[in-house]
């Protein structure tokens, strides 16, 4: 599903506004889907990841669609900014800094099938594929632009196998790999 230019435009203005709205009120900017556009009304699974000078200011998604896009763009840039542990809450000097928004749509997930760890690595697409790896109550995803800055394959398994809580050697027959492309969005697109 590609969006036109006007819709992502209106999209990446839903995020900032509710960042905006957050730093007011302490909650996602309140919307009703049926407002905007079907394409934005469609259930799709979404990232928003926050930069201050290229830097990571936060990120938070969802992997499953349960709300519609334009919903799961409010809550994700609220919470990106707001509850992502690994930051304390974005402040109004950040917001103003400039805080660069980058939107992630996620395709649905396939499940991959593979006999191996070599033959999975020989199927990884670099620059396109999103993985989910999941072992037991275990789970990881990389977004494809990681590949930026792990662009071989192996590199990026075992990474991902550590940012789900296992070993960079581990391997099992039970392992479940899923993979998903992304559109994205970016306020920099604009320069």
């Amino acid at each position: 599903m590609s969006l036109t230019r006007s819709q992502q435009q209106q999209l990446l203005q839903v995020a900032r506004d509710s960042i905006a709205y957050g730093l007011k009120h302490g909650q996602a900017l309140p919307l009703n889907s049926k407002e905007y556009a079907p394409e934005l009304q469609v259930l799709r699974a979404t990232f928003v990841t926050l930069e201050i000078k290229h830097q990571l200011r936060g990120c938070i998604g969802m992997l499953e669609a349960v709300r519609p896009l334009v919903i799961d763009i409010a809550e994700n840039a609220f919470a990106a900014a707001f509850r992502d542990p690994r930051f304390p809450p974005v402040s109004e000097q950040e917001f103003h800094a400039p805080l660069d928004i980058h939107l992630s749509i996620l395709s649905p997930a396939e499940v991959m099938s593979f006999y191996s760890e070599e033959d999975l690595i020989r199927q990884l697409r670099p620059g396109i594929d999103g993985l989910i790896m999941q072992e037991g109550s275990k789970r990881g995803t990389f977004l494809p632009s990681v590949w930026e800055s792990l662009s071989e394959p192996d590199d990026f398994l075992q990474h991902l196998k550590q940012k789900t809580g296992l070993a960079k050697e581990y391997w099992s027959d039970s392992l479940k790999i899923s993979r998903y492309e992304c559109e994205y969005i970016s306020e920099s697109d604009d320069v």
